[in-house]
């Protein structure tokens, strides 16, 4: 370390120095650089060596690199010795503009540029250089800079714009220079310029007063009124109005004296009247431009958007009822929404200062006028608008809310087209929560009557549609507490009929309750009262019904078989797990322990109407249990639904009933639900002796009943679902089970299932073994399934005979079709050659999947791609004639994705694809017609100038 004397010597030599032959310059600016970063340096050191540079140096005639050197000297000292160069004063700031005048190379730009900035913000004082400092920098505005090929450095243009823009938008000192400047260039016919101007010009107004904006405000307005009126870029209109909103803005925060004019009400008032006559005709040109600036201005504060929207609003409501045509009463409406949807910014600041009060009633006759009309699209921003209004405080008066409680009924049970139906589904669950007691009294209970009515009149034309849509209404609108305890009753009671034969319905329609049930769940998942209220209602109902009907299908009812088949059990699955996911672990440990004994003893004094003709065992064996073991897929919702710390009962002695349920029952839903049930628990079940001897006993099981005899399948599935929880954890013995499959895709009956069976280890499971039922799911798992099981596959199929080669290739392509992209790309040269093989497979399967595996891969990775080029276009072409719909489109797509690929590579193969896609122009469905016309397109195109 140098003391503080020897370094005082060396600063004064090279002081010195710096007066010899220019040759020893760069030496000299190395040895100054390591001293500005000495700690000991002695105050006024920093002073004299600036100087000394300032003077005896020309830094523009140096190299790059010595240039940056003194760039760095400067920037040390600013950092560690601020106020010794502050008591330079202006000589300080001149040196520094004679430094960097002239500065053309991009890596000092960036210091230089940050430096300018550090002036300005850390106040070192500018006197007379104000505008000197501004052309030395202002100079390279807007930037004009391309990076080399291959640049080392990795400066982007957009760098230097960044850098540069904090220098010009950080002081209001600037404003007399750069404003007339920024006019200037967003008049010119650049629109890189333009942007950079308009990006720059809403940076300053961060920082300005009305004093500098004050002589320009007329040129600007008249710059950002013609981008929007007249420009042709998207990107230019939104920066356009980016910027008056930010003019807007900075006038609205200026404070007002009694003899001072009020700038931004003369702003607004100029640019109302350049815009407002053109909402007149909404048949025009400029009626959206000028609707855009309006509320680009009136976005900018609670202010301006009070000045506009009184002005607006009354004139659009006058001109949507001097308009009678629905396609200008959209446009009108479409406005509106606009201006509604900026008073929800400032909806908050004043309730009884809104805008929209002396319009309250002729807006809300508009809107309901609206809802009425006979356009689909017209209906739709209405509801839209009055969704809007509706979230405004004090703008509709109890009567106007029961008129939208209404309007939105009637558009629920009676719209002719689904979308307005869909779109006041959605309305009321927005509303809901600000209006419950209008919503409960009047829409609930007309939906509840609706649906009793359909009960009584069974032979109605449309009864199933209207009571998809009665299920479908309920569910949208339990977004508050109180709706959810009065819609959950109803939906339940519609399940409860079944059984009871009360209401002829299908599968679809139980269906259809337990869909809507399932969104409610989700909805109560944001309120920890109504997650439980939901729980302790809904869960032990479903468990009742589907109990009862397991006893009547003992007594051979066809109602008991209606709630036990397996599409109305697999929808209560997600009913179920999101009405257990989101429980507080006591909460969840008090339900457990209630369910489980259920299951394992026969409890059921917990369920409503617990009054059963027998006992329910699933579990014990029996004549008639069979419809009893149906409901192990209710369990498997409830105990792999519930957080990993939630102990669970006698969980080692329902672990060996589901593990014998599944290699013993004959049923395969039965089977599949009890394996994964089984799985799910394992996957959470905490590391130890305990699990391995668990698992040693499930693999017994597995290997028994894979050996041979009727069951075969139900040990597979539960092999499967065993091996994937143990992927998902990480645990050793995920090898052993994997290897295990590997070996089975050599078996001729069990083969194909378990090459399809790597598509469910690779996949996100819908109900368990997934992170949102609380699954211990490791990062990276598929990367790792990956590394360990695809060398292995390969040699596989390479060692497999003729019959069985078709199972590797299928496990190879579901593996690869879930595998992120990055991983996939960086082993496709590897891989490309069995991916190529697997187009010839006969399996539809091994088509398809491959092909959703290579079309991606021919966007990401068109270099490896395009080596095969002529085998990927055989293989594609001739699966464009598969007899499968699903494989022709996936070929067509693969077929447009080659155009990706090189062009001069592409070439020589453009007139055979563009003759062989002329087929597929014909085909006999239209989803394959549409890719065929896309494909042949860009084929048509290929080599075209501009492409």
């Amino acid at each position: 370390m140098l003391q503080e004397e020897e370094v005082t010597h060396l600063v004064l030599f090279y002081e010195n120095r710096l007066k010899d032959h220019h040759l020893v310059i760069p030496a000299v600016l190395q040895g100054l650089h390591a001293l500005s970063l000495c700690e000991v340096l002695a105050p006024g050191l920093a002073v004299s060596v600036l100087k000394a540079v300032f003077q005896e140096v020309h830094v523009q005639s140096l190299p790059q690199l010595d240039r940056h050197t003194v760039y760095s000297i400067i920037t040390n000292f600013m950092r560690t010795r601020e106020e010794e160069l502050k008591g330079l004063g202006t000589d300080f700031t001149f040196g520094f503009i004679q430094v960097m005048d002239g500065e053309k190379d991009p890596r000092n730009l960036l210091v230089a540029f940050q430096i300018v900035r550090d002036l300005i913000l850390k106040d070192y004082v500018l006197g007379p250089f104000v505008e000197e400092l501004f052309e030395v920098t202002s100079c390279y505005f807007p930037i004009d800079f391309t990076p080399p090929p291959n640049d080392p450095h990795c400066i982007q243009r957009e760098d230097l714009i960044v850098s540069l823009r904090a220098v010009l938008a950080s002081t209001p000192q600037f404003a007399e220079f750069l404003l007339p400047l920024l006019i200037e260039k967003m008049d010119s016919e650049m629109q890189s310029a333009k942007l950079d101007s308009l990006q720059t010009l809403g940076a300053c107004c961060t920082i300005y007063g009305q004093k500098e904006l004050q002589e320009f405000l007329p040129s600007l307005w008249s710059s950002l009124r013609r981008e929007v009126f007249q420009t042709a870029s998207e990107k230019v209109e939104a920066e356009a109005l980016a910027a008056l909103r930010g003019l807007a803005a900075c006038l609205s925060r200026s404070v007002l004296s009694s003899d001072t004019e009020d700038l931004l009400d003369s702003f607004l008032s100029g640019i109302l009247q350049d815009c407002r006559h053109h909402l007149c005709e909404p048949d025009m040109k400029l009626v959206w431009p000028s609707a855009k600036l309006l509320q680009a201005a009136a976005g900018a504060s609670f202010r301006a958007g009070h000045r506009i929207t009184s002005s607006v609003v009354p004139l659009l409501l006058e001109q949507y009822n001097q308009h009678p045509q629905s396609s200008q009463r959209r446009t009108i409406l479409e406005m509106l929404l606009g201006f509604l949807e900026l008073q929800q910014k400032w909806g908050h600041e004043d309730e009884e200062e809104s805008a929209l009060l002396c319009s309250q009633a002729p807006l809300c006759s508009v809107l309901f006028s609206a809802l009425t009309d006979p356009s689909v699209q017209l209906q739709l921003v209405g509801i839209r608008a009055l969704t809007v209004l509706g979230t405004l405080p004090g703008l509709l008066a109890p009567p106007d809310v029961q008129l939208v409680v209404d309007h939105l009924t009637r558009l629920v049970l009676h719209a002719d087209d689904s979308q307005s139906c869909v779109a006041a589904m959605e309305a009321a669950g927005s509303l809901a929560p600000i209006y419950p007691g209008a919503f409960s009294g009047r829409m609930v209970q007309r939906l509840a009557e609706e649906l009793q009515s359909e009960r009584e009149e069974e032979g109605r034309r449309s009864t199933h549609s209207l009571r998809a849509r009665c299920l479908r209404a309920l569910a949208a609108m339990s977004t508050h507490p109180g709706i959810v305890r009065e819609t959950v009753p109803v939906l339940l009671q519609c399940l409860q009929e079944v059984p009871k034969g009360n209401v002829p319905v299908g599968a679809c329609d139980a269906v259809a309750v337990c869909q809507s049930l399932q969104r409610v769940a989700v909805q109560c998942q944001r309120d920890a009262e109504s997650c439980w209220y939901y729980h302790q209602t809904v869960v032990p109902c479903l468990l009742a019904v589907t109990v009862q009907a397991a006893m009547q299908e003992n007594a051979h009812s066809p109602l008991g078989k209606l709630l036990l088949e397996e599409e109305v059990l697999t929808a209560m699955v997600p009913v179920i797990s999101a009405a257990s996911a989101h429980l507080c672990p006591e909460l969840a440990a008090q339900s457990v322990s209630q369910l489980v004994p259920l299951f394992l003893d026969g409890e059921v004094s917990f369920l409503p109407h617990d009054s059963f003709p027998c006992p329910f065992q699933p579990f014990q064996g029996g004549q008639h249990v069979a419809a009893q073991r149906r409901l192990v897929a209710l369990l498997m919702a409830f105990v792999c639904s519930l957080p990993r710390n939630v102990p669970i009962p006698q969980q080692d002695r329902l672990l060996q009933e589901l593990l014998a349920l599944s290699c013993s029952c004959d049923c395969p839903f039965t089977a599949t639900a009890a394996a994964k049930c089984f799985a799910g628990l394992v996957n959470k079940y905490p590391a130890g002796q305990q699990l391995d001897q668990l698992l040693e006993t499930a693999v017994s099981r597995m290997e028994a009943g894979l050996a041979e005899g009727l069951l075969r399948s139900q040990a597979l599935a539960l092999l499967l679902w065993v091996t994937k929880a143990l992927v998902l954890r990480y645990h050793p013995l995920s090898s052993r089970l994997t290897d295990k499959l590997l070996g089975l895709l050599g078996d001729a009956e069990l083969g194909p299932a378990v090459a399809d069976g790597f598509s469910l280890l690779m996949a996100d499971s819908p109900d368990v073994l997934h992170k949102g039922c609380h699954a211990d799911v490791r990062i990276m798992f598929r990367q790792r399934f990956f590394t360990d099981s695809v060398p292995k596959l390969v040699q596989g199929f390479h060692a497999a005979g003729p019959g069985v080669k078709a199972n590797y290739l299928k496990g190879l392509s579901h593996v690869l079709n879930h595998l992120p992209r990055p991983v996939l790309v960086t082993e496709l040269p590897t891989l490309l050659s069995l991916l190529l093989e697997a187009l010839s497979c006969p399996d539809r399967v091994v088509q398809l999947s491959t092909l959703s595996c290579l079309q991606p891969l021919l966007l990401e990775a068109p270099h490896v791609m395009s080596l095969h080029v002529d085998t990927l276009v055989t293989k594609f072409l001739g699966l464009t004639s598969s007899p499968a719909m699903a494989i022709r489109i996936a070929a067509l797509q693969c077929v447009h994705a080659l155009t990706s690929l090189p062009v001069p590579v592409l070439l020589p193969y453009k007139p055979r694809v563009i003759r062989a896609l002329a087929k597929p122009l014909d085909d006999m469905k239209r989803l394959v017609r549409k890719e065929a016309v896309v494909a042949r397109g860009e084929w048509f195109l290929l080599g075209s100038p501009g492409r």
